[in-house]
């Protein structure tokens, strides 16, 4: 950022009183609150965060130093408003890709198309684009996403959002623009998927010290000295390995 598009630092300082400001108001609000879900509390909430992530805009764009308050994201569900009792549903789906290797890609979009007796002439499998639709026109969705490492696919983020209807829409009404007119207030539930929660939940082992694991925590495939022993089953066959990458894709994707 350039020096001229800088805040001064009477504008830090004046989002730093914000700040302060805006937890005075929040803590007075909690201290008289009517209930669980007094609108004075939230709308003090909605304040003191808004306060805080200037404040710290603010700061890093002056100083270049960030604060430890963590601002919660727009990502959390709004409270639900919809029908108690929905007559219809919508699902929406959204699945990320990388085309982490496009000579695979192509390979099985030609495999496509030699099965395809009423394939036109022209090639469609020859560039990546031409590959996708051959593919995604010859599987199902979910066909794609347990075997995205067969067609040369490495998954990103998915989420899948269900929405509550007080009726099914005409045939044809929503196919010109399916994705516009989603009505947050009406999901009723959703299921993300991201390397995100992955990277979050291996912060919290790095967190766990040897000596947090008594003896009761040591697994059946070690003894107390570490040693591996063999786990036997009651039929006295030994324990199953694990499985390989492509049978635990399939399995984490049936269970979504």
């Amino acid at each position: 950022m350039s020096d001229a598009a800088q805040p001064t630092a009477a504008e830090v300082r004046a989002a730093a009183d914000a700040v302060k400001t805006a937890l005075d108001r929040h803590l007075a609000a909690v201290e008289r609150r009517s209930g669980e879900e007094d609108p004075a509390v939230y709308d003090a909430f909605n304040e003191l965060a808004a306060a805080a992530e200037a404040y710290d805009e603010l700061l890093y764009d002056r100083y270049d130093e960030v604060t430890p308050f963590e601002i919660p994201g727009e990502d959390t569900l709004q409270p639900y408003t919809g029908p108690e009792e929905p007559s219809a549903l919508s699902v929406l789906i959204r699945r990320d890709y990388a085309v982490a290797e496009p000579q695979r890609l192509m390979a099985q979009a030609r495999r496509v198309e030699a099965a395809d007796e009423d394939a036109p002439d022209v090639e469609a499998s020859g560039t990546v684009h031409g590959a996708l639709g051959l593919l995604f026109g010859e599987f199902e969705a979910d066909e794609i996403a347990s075997r995205h490492k067969e067609f040369g696919l490495e998954e990103g983020d998915s989420t899948l959002w269900v929405t509550a209807a007080d009726e099914s829409a005409d045939p044809g009404e929503w196919l010109e623009a399916p994705f516009e007119e989603v009505d947050p207030e009406r999901v009723v539930c959703r299921f993300d998927v991201s390397t995100v929660f992955d990277e979050e939940f291996d912060d919290g082992i790095d967190d766990i010290s040897d000596d947090d694991i008594g003896d009761d925590d040591i697994g059946d495939g070690e003894d107390e000295d570490g040693e591996d022993e063999d786990v036997e089953d009651e039929d006295g066959d030994a324990g199953l390995t694990d499985l390989d990458e492509e049978d635990e894709a399939a399995r984490l994707e049936a269970g979504r």
